[in-house]
């Protein structure tokens, strides 16, 4: 019982660290855990985070990209172009933020990955 408690409070909490904000297109799916050992409710979780996050990404290009193009529009009236280009500043330094909460997402999920294999091949070796 305290493993489903403590795999599920884990896996709900690692869910909602680093979704940030969320779109239209990356809403978070409950994930029905109940049935699954620990392994794979984190790396259902995982998944779903770093698939939140990909989509995030996603969007926060299109918004960039959106930005670039205004910016090229507007090449004549600098007061405008001065305005895009602190928010295109700041899209930037968002797109960086989430791509490496990306980047720590499926790093977690693959040092779990590794140390649960590690432990595995122990056991297993300690039952040679």
């Amino acid at each position: 019982m305290k493993k489903v408690l403590f795999g599920s409070a884990l896996a709900v909490g690692l869910l909602f660290s680093g979704a940030g904000q969320s779109s239209a297109n990356s809403q978070i799916q409950p994930i029905d855990i109940q049935g699954m050992d620990l392994e794979s409710a984190l790396q259902a979780v995982q998944s779903q985070r770093a698939q939140l996050l990909e989509n995030q990404i996603k969007d926060q290009l299109e918004g960039v990209q959106q930005r670039n193009q205004q910016l090229a529009d507007l090449n004549a009236q600098q007061g405008q172009m001065d305005a895009l280009s602190n928010s295109q500043q700041m899209d930037m330094l968002r797109l960086q933020s989430m791509n490496s909460k990306r980047n720590e997402a499926f790093d977690l999920m693959t040092n779990f990955v590794k140390k649960m294999q590690d432990s595995r091949s122990s056991i297993i070796g300690n039952m040679r």
